[in-house]
């Protein structure tokens, strides 16, 4: 393992259920690798921010407390789920740092001495690190804002990357729960073809760096409502994807997994900026 990370690549990631921290899916078993895969092509974090689409504010707040663990917020899962913990450091100072930056940017962001992990954080944390060595510090979505303030807002993060913490919007590549738990006509082993089609737009705008239409998705991708009736589990790619700062607007985004759940629910993940091939070839 290296001790000095290079500069890392900011990464969008699919949680979906909070059943990912237990189940045996596609999805799950990459971030199993993922944890593993970073520290290879660029030694171990010194920490993760995360936006989640669970802890949401009116305006941005970073949760500075010296310890998190993980908050069970959902209801009629099997007690199994309930039995997971994630006991994590925290990062004060880093946490300061991230309101600071936000707020320098143009964006009022409180730093609050508040502790907790919702599950959209610590099911992917508890995968990709199981054993909590990396510190985490949680950042809320403002889940009103368009994709462009959530990307300033990624944009005002970009210089951490050189300074080994991992910027990671955890969401849902599509997200449409009454069609999830309602049962589909998608035969078992298949998918909508809907949701492919979105998957695909999604998968070659990023390729061709075409952010303005990434940013105006609601407009331009196909069957944007259907697959995401509200929003706000796709909002944080946009914080990811600001990340990478003006210089790394030129990489094409790099799609890292893509699997799709009750044929419905798409799992994608992804990396952004010039380093984003690394980690796609040392999960290879």
């Amino acid at each position: 393992m290296h001790t000095h990370p290079s500069s890392l690549p900011p990464l969008y990631l699919s949680h979906g259920s909070p059943m990912i921290a237990i189940e045996s899916s596609p999805a799950a078993h990459f971030l199993d690798r993922l944890g593993p895969a970073i520290e290879r092509a660029f030694g171990r974090p010194r920490a993760v921010v995360v936006v989640s689409p669970h802890s949401s504010t009116r305006q941005p707040m970073v949760l500075a407390g010296a310890r998190h663990a993980a908050i069970h917020d959902f209801g009629g899962f099997p007690a199994e789920l309930y039995a997971q913990q994630y006991d994590v450091a925290g990062a004060p100072a880093l946490a300061l740092d991230v309101a600071q930056r936000l707020t320098t940017a143009g964006i009022p962001t409180q730093a609050v001495d508040a502790s907790g992990l919702d599950h959209g954080i610590w099911t992917v944390m508890k995968r990709a690190w199981p054993g909590a060595e990396v510190p985490v510090v949680p950042l809320t979505l403002v889940p009103t804002w368009s994709p462009a303030q959530l990307w300033a807002a990624g944009r005002a993060l970009a210089g951490l990357a050189d300074e080994g913490v991992l910027v990671v919007g955890s969401g849902a590549m599509t997200h449409n729960l009454r069609r999830f738990f309602g049962g589909s006509a998608v035969p078992d082993g298949q998918v909508a073809p809907d949701v492919v089609a979105f998957q695909d737009w999604v998968v070659s705008r990023g390729a061709a760096c075409d952010w303005a239409a990434l940013r105006d998705y609601r407009r331009q991708a196909p069957g944007a409502a259907l697959q995401h009736p509200t929003d706000e589990h796709w909002l944080p790619f946009y914080v990811a994807a600001g990340a990478v700062g003006a210089g790394g607007e030129a990489s094409p985004m790099v799609r890292l997994h893509g699997s799709v759940d009750a044929g419905v629910l798409a799992m994608d993940s992804f990396a952004f900026g010039p380093h984003a091939g690394a980690l796609a070839a040392a999960l290879a």
